[in-house]
């Protein structure tokens, strides 16, 4: 009991120092010794972490491409369409070194559309541009992050 408290605290006051100590008892295999309630919770965290980069990007991308389509700012669409390349980048590498992430693409994809949708809405709306409540084109991985709607 006095072991898993020190632990607490340590991981409380100092995390990186946790995490080292942490690390050097599951190699030398001292598993009686490890943080476990913690170190399940950092681990998750990493998980939701990585669903939250996508969620980040395709907002980003969405953002941009609703802007690219709908607002009519031709000074505007170099760099909206440099910004869209490069979430598209991005998000490829993500799925790539985290190909688990197409599971939740339709979920991430849904959250995104909303945020992104309410940005764009509040910053071009009042300037007398109109967005539609849903996405018009394919929502599938490929499409998402090859077609330019715009064209």
């Amino acid at each position: 009991m006095t072991q898993t408290l020190m632990q607490k605290s340590l991981y409380e006051s100092d995390f990186l120092l946790w995490t080292q100590e942490t690390v050097a008892k599951i190699r030398a295999k001292d598993f009686d010794h490890v943080d476990f309630e913690n170190l399940i919770e950092e681990i998750e965290a990493l998980g939701r972490s990585e669903k939250q980069e996508l969620e980040n990007r395709l907002e980003t991308l969405l953002a941009h491409l609703l802007k690219r389509i709908y607002v009519d700012m031709p000074d505007c669409f170099n760099g909206w369409e440099n910004t869209i390349r490069e979430q598209r980048r991005r998000i490829i590498l993500r799925l790539k070194n985290t190909p688990s992430l197409k599971a939740c693409w339709d979920d991430s994809l849904n959250d995104a559309w909303f945020l992104a949708l309410g940005t764009v809405k509040d910053e071009y709306s009042k300037k007398g541009y109109q967005f539609p409540d849903t996405w018009q084109f394919g929502q599938d991985i490929e499409t998402m992050l090859n077609v330019d709607f715009w064209v």
